[in-house]
């Protein structure tokens, strides 16, 4: 499912340990040299217990715990400091747009943070990287919350979103080496829906501490929340299968490969952390497309943390803490477009890629809940631009956001999916990072503009406005589902065209 980075990135060398052929379905496309050694080994890494596709269910619900409470954490410091807006402008002299800041910056630290994540997490694994960007997530948010500069405020809160970046751009890779594709769909959906969920509970958290006690207890709050993924991380264990490969080897004393030398390991990391994201961005029609679209529906999404306190509080005079409340909205929604996401792999993933050999199905088939989801962003925004007047009730705007988070979801897990399927290697891992480049740069910048979007174009107009560019993009993924195969064929990248 949604695989990301995954085990694409992995090496020739460390290929080397798959006695008997291609490691299986670890989709990376690649071709092995052979090593006499290894081959006429007894050893099969497909049945060894120190594959994580062989663990136990207990050991498998460790890992998807650690990703989700991980990645819940990380999304939630997204917007969990929204309701602290007027104490910022108040306690610190600083304007509204200025006191932003601290939710843009931060959002833009997540853009930044998978860039360095992925290729390191495989460099020295997974692991290491969880335990690293938790404990120093956290003390950077320790830091924020006693921080009485506005200016150390910004600072702490990038090295934070820096800090927790990296894991959302590796607990895909996480799932994508610990269950089976047939296995995927619920841990995928659980890693996919955390993220989301927490841009909806952080500003209905945060309205409630920031109202009854400060703005620092925000960031107590999310210190505690971090303290419970760390817990979690502690219980987990090493699942990147290139590293657990080399130790299983070196433990039934086998040869391992030659590590490679420093000067290529940084070619690579620079080759997919940065050249290959921004060159595939400009480049590859499907990367381009998918990112701008769910680039610009993220950042709508991330405008909503200036429009409902502006719509509930001057409108229907809410308070911060009603208000506030109003954001459970996107968490509904959220849930709402697991669900479809769900029946669409059930009710028709399924049974059309059975017609296909294994690992062969079209990309294209992925599409189904994007194409669902694509009418549901427009629908949503009109319908909240439009009710949210006095004399219309507050239910009316609060489903709208609903149907738009819905539609969002949908979008992001199927395009995700779809993208994973397509590349192959280490390719897969630049797409991925191509897409959290856009997704994160521009959900950053939304929010500086979007108060006086909405204070000038009025509520009406403003959703209007990004209501016409969801249209506008609302064809991708139905052009993608009638033209993929052609795009595949032109692509240069590595993809399912080259191992069929």
């Amino acid at each position: 499912m949604s695989d990301s980075e995954g085990t694409k990135g992995m090496d020739t060398a460390s290929a080397e340990f798959s006695a008997g052929g291609k490691t299986p379905d670890l989709e990376g496309g690649f071709d092995e040299p052979k090593d006499a050694s290894i081959e006429h080994s007894t050893w099969n890494w497909d049945d060894d217990p120190s594959n994580p596709y062989n663990w136990p269910a207990k050991l498998k619900l460790r890992q998807i715990l650690m990703i989700a409470s991980a990645a819940f954490t990380a999304s939630l410091g997204t917007s969990i400091l929204t309701p602290a807006h007027a104490q910022f402008m108040e306690r610190f002299n600083v304007g509204s747009t200025v006191a932003i800041l601290p939710l843009s910056l931060y959002v833009f630290a997540l853009a930044l943070g998978p860039v360095v994540g992925g290729p390191l997490s495989e460099t020295i694994g997974r692991y290491p990287v969880y335990i690293g960007t938790i404990v120093f997530g956290g003390l950077f948010t320790l830091g924020t919350g006693f921080s009485n500069s506005f200016a150390g405020i910004c600072v702490l809160r990038f090295l934070a979103g820096f800090c927790f970046a990296p894991i959302l751009a590796i607990a895909a890779g996480t799932i994508n080496e610990t269950w089976r594709p047939a296995e995927r769909a619920i841990p995928a959906i659980c890693f996919v829906l955390t993220p989301f969920l927490g841009p909806g509970i952080a500003p209905v958290i945060g309205s409630f501490v920031v109202v009854r006690k400060d703005w620092r207890w925000t960031q107590w709050v999310l210190l505690f929340f971090d303290i419970f993924a760390l817990i979690t991380a502690l219980m987990a264990q090493e699942t990147y299968h290139p590293i657990l490969k080399r130790q299983r080897a070196k433990k039934l004393g086998l040869p391992s490969p030659p590590s490679q030398p420093l000067s290529s390991r940084i070619h690579l990391f620079l080759t997919m952390a940065v050249i290959r994201p921004i060159q595939m961005l400009f480049t590859e029609p499907i990367v381009a497309f998918i990112s701008l679209y769910v680039a610009c529906e993220f950042a709508t999404l991330f405008s909503f943390f200036a429009a409902i306190p502006l719509v509930f509080e001057t409108i229907y005079r809410y308070d911060l803490e009603k208000s506030g409340l109003i954001f459970l909205a996107i968490v509904v929604g959220c849930l709402l477009g697991a669900l479809t996401v769900l029946l669409c792999d059930i009710f028709f993933y399924r049974p059309k890629s059975a017609k296909y050999p294994p690992h062969e199905a079209p990309p294209e088939l992925r599409l189904y809940p994007a194409m669902i989801g694509s009418f549901g962003l427009p629908i949503g925004l009109f319908w909240f631009g439009w009710t949210s007047k006095a004399d219309i009730s507050w239910a009316s705007p609060t489903v709208a956001i609903m149907i738009f988070a819905c539609g969002n979801l949908c979008v992001f897990i199927s395009t995700s999916q779809y993208m994973v399927d397509t590349y192959r290697g280490i390719t897969v891992a630049s797409a991925m990072s191509a897409n959290s480049l856009a997704r994160y740069g521009l959900a950053g910048a939304f929010p500086l503009f979007a108060i006086q979007m909405y204070t000038k174009l009025h509520v009406s107009w403003a959703s209007s406005l990004v209501g016409f560019i969801a249209i506008a993009l609302l064809p991708v993924p139905w052009v993608l589902f009638m033209t993929g195969k052609k795009l595949r064929a032109m692509s240069k990248f590595e993809g399912l065209e080259d191992s069929e």
